[in-house]
């Protein structure tokens, strides 16, 4: 008995050796069935690039392949290709990367092995049976707990995060989920899954998602968080997306992290917000607070995705009805600048005016300054003068600038937005002067350098010259006054001579004999002359108005001890002091002093000596008139033989519809001298 007792054991001990050796062998070659050998992954590498590469003949996913899908594309690559493939862009990043390798290499993806788990376990538990079975009178009792591997690797995961071993706890998370996790309703329900879901995406954000080496690892349990309808924590949520976008390229921090990862995450978390109920009750869109988007808008702008900057800075305040901050608006328009999108800067200028700013208010602040500045770039770019001037005076009225004013900070904000505003105003001024509008081009004269903006010297010279041509004498004489003070300063250039003489013409003009002599005292300051030939014509033709004669004769003499020619306009308007005078012998000695210079006369002369002769009416006067009408008939006689060169405005001797006037004056002059017997008197016939 004892013998068919021992010899019954020693045969349980081999079946029950054979057993967990046979239990442990076929447990191995089930958990390294998983890991595909080199040949096998080549074969499938292979077979993928062949799926794809025929693929491509009818789509748009040229070169790519499963491995290329799975570990190389980003969040916007994978919807841009999905959208160029024509699918659907929408989901997590598991679904877009599960949705291209459908369409581009035929299937969900090659699978490795062909063996499940599951039913090598249960293969080995069979024949296991069978080996006990075989043995008779007895029988095996499994007292073990059954949930022992979830439970230690669930103690395990939350060891791990209470000690900060994110990447530990994320690799223990994801073994949890392959060989526990299904997405059963019971799984998704379970408070216990939740919370070790909860405290490694708290695990990962911590120390700024732990300088965003944890990004990714957040983003996936994000992503799978919301698959499963797992509450997420807002304030983690918010720490997420925020610590993930930086300042390298992509948004990265040194590498890691990017804008990829935070977009898939607030499309997450948006997503997690609809599938929410009571979400959807409180009316909310979002879990995310408006810094997390701010942050992701910023990054975009850094990367210069203008038009995904934009979209997103609109679906904050439409969608979300959020009131974005004025840094987020000046990115946006920053790198619509940098990238010449000028249409672009309008857009988030009316973004940020339906966000609820006011143009009026916002260069109170910096970023609205920038904002207003880049608004200003854009519309000399699109050469709208209006656009530029209106944002100028809104920056001016905003409060809270001083000591400054709000539009000097804007037009001083970069080289950039200094030019921008010089070119707006010159042209504005060009525009003024077209119209006629004097006053307009005053007003924008003197706006620039009240903004901190230097006019060019073309136009202080348009403006004065619109002011003397509108005979504003005194607005025009006090424009070139401040432009000599400006140039005593050394900021432009010294007005030059002709600028002085229109205004000392329009003085002359107006009648304003002490901005006259004003002018005159300025310009001999300034340019250290007694002016040219146009300054002196312009003296003289104030002493004729007066009929100074000697004026107007000291005047040439000094113009020849210059060496400054007179002109025949010069010894013209000598001749009409004479006229003011009522000195007709006068004029007919001009007329022969200008034959001794070699000049000669025109028709304007000679119709101004005629004029002499007609104040006083006498005998004399109608002689010297017959004398210089005798003149005047020898230089036709000449011109017609010899013609003249130039303009016959001062060459030309023919006389005018003028003259034959003046000549029949001197007819009528003759013959009340012969009424009044003073040609009877003298003996003159």
């Amino acid at each position: 008995m004892r013998l068919n007792t021992a010899a019954t054991l020693i045969l349980l001990q081999s079946s029950v050796f054979t057993t967990l050796v046979t239990g442990f062998t076929t447990s191995s070659s089930s958990r390294y069935s998983t890991i595909t050998p080199l040949s096998v992954a080549i074969a499938a590498s292979e077979d993928a690039t062949a799926v794809s590469t025929s693929s491509s003949n009818s789509s748009n996913g040229a070169g790519l392949d499963e491995f290329t899908i799975r570990h190389k594309l980003t969040f916007r690559e994978l919807q841009r290709e999905c959208r160029s493939l024509g699918l659907e862009v929408t989901g997590s990043t598991a679904a877009l990367k599960a949705r291209l390798i459908g369409a581009v290499c035929g299937s969900a993806g090659n699978t490795v092995s062909g063996v499940d788990d599951s039913d090598v376990a249960a293969s080995a538990s069979a024949t296991a049976s069978d080996e006990v079975t075989k043995l008779t009178g007895v029988s095996f009792i499994d007292e073990s707990d059954s949930n022992f591997d979830r439970k230690y690797l669930i103690d395990t995961i939350m060891d791990k995060c209470s000690r900060g071993h994110w990447k530990s706890a994320t690799r223990k998370l994801k073994q949890l989920q392959n060989k526990f996790l299904t997405h059963s309703d019971e799984d998704n329900t379970d408070e216990e899954i939740q919370t070790v879901y909860a405290t490694v995406l708290e695990a990962c954000s911590k120390d700024r998602l732990h300088g965003a080496r944890a990004a990714e690892p957040a983003r996936k349990v994000m992503e799978e968080m919301v698959d499963r309808g797992f509450p997420i924590s807002k304030s983690v949520a918010n720490d997420c997306v925020m610590n993930c976008v930086g300042v390298g390229p992509g948004g990265t921090h040194d590498g890691f992290g990017g804008i990829d990862p935070a977009l898939a995450m607030l499309h997450a978390l948006e997503t997690s917000c609809v599938k929410d109920g009571s979400a959807e009750a409180e009316g909310l869109t979002t879990p995310l607070d408006v810094d997390a988007y701010a942050r992701v808008v910023e990054g975009l702008c850094r990367e210069g995705a203008v038009d995904e900057a934009i979209l997103m800075l609109r679906a904050m305040v439409v969608d979300h009805s959020f009131t974005p901050t004025l840094n987020a608006f000046a990115s946006a328009s920053a790198a619509a600048i940098k990238s010449e999108a000028n249409e672009s800067v309008l857009q988030v200028m009316s973004l940020a005016k339906a966000a609820g700013y006011e143009l009026d208010s916002v260069a109170s602040a910096e970023a609205g300054r920038l904002l207003l500045a880049d608004g200003v770039i854009a519309a000399e770019r699109m050469e709208n003068l209006a656009l530029g001037l209106r944002l100028l005076t809104a920056a001016q009225k905003a409060e809270g600038c001083l000591p400054d004013r709000g539009d000097d900070l804007v037009a001083s904000s970069s080289r950039a937005a200094q030019r921008a505003c010089t070119l707006i105003h010159r042209r504005a001024i060009d525009k003024a002067i077209e119209d006629n509008n004097w006053k307009l081009s005053v007003r924008l004269l003197e706006l620039m350098p009240e903004r901190s903006l230097t006019p060019a010297t073309s136009c202080w010279r348009k403006v004065v010259n619109m002011c003397a041509k509108a005979e504003k004498s005194r607005k025009a004489t006090d424009l070139l006054l401040k432009w000599v003070e400006e140039a005593k300063d050394g900021k432009i250039e010294k007005p030059p001579l002709n600028v002085f003489n229109t205004v000392i013409n329009a003085c002359e003009i107006c009648g304003e004999e002490q901005l006259t002599l004003l002018v005159l005292d300025a310009m001999k300051k300034t340019i250290d002359t007694d002016g040219n030939i146009i300054t002196f014509n312009i003296a003289l033709k104030r002493l004729a108005k007066q009929g100074n004669t000697q004026g107007c004769e000291g005047i040439i003499i000094g113009m020849l001890q210059a060496g400054i020619e007179p002109s025949i306009v010069s010894y013209t308007t000598a001749i009409a002091a004479c006229v003011n005078a009522g000195d007709p012998a006068l004029a007919e000695e001009w007329l022969r002093r200008l034959r001794m210079r070699q000049a000669k006369a025109n028709f304007h002369t000679y119709n101004t000596a005629l004029a002499a002769c007609l104040e006083k009416k006498d005998i004399e006067s109608t002689k010297i008139g017959s004398r210089i009408a005798a003149q005047m008939m020898e230089d036709v006689a000449v011109e017609m033989e010899s013609g003249y060169k130039g303009s016959a405005e001062f060459n030309s001797a023919i006389p005018d519809t003028y003259t034959k006037k003046l000549v029949l004056e001197l007819n009528k002059q003759l013959r009340d001298n012969w009424r009044s017997g003073e040609i009877y008197e003298r003996g003159e016939i």
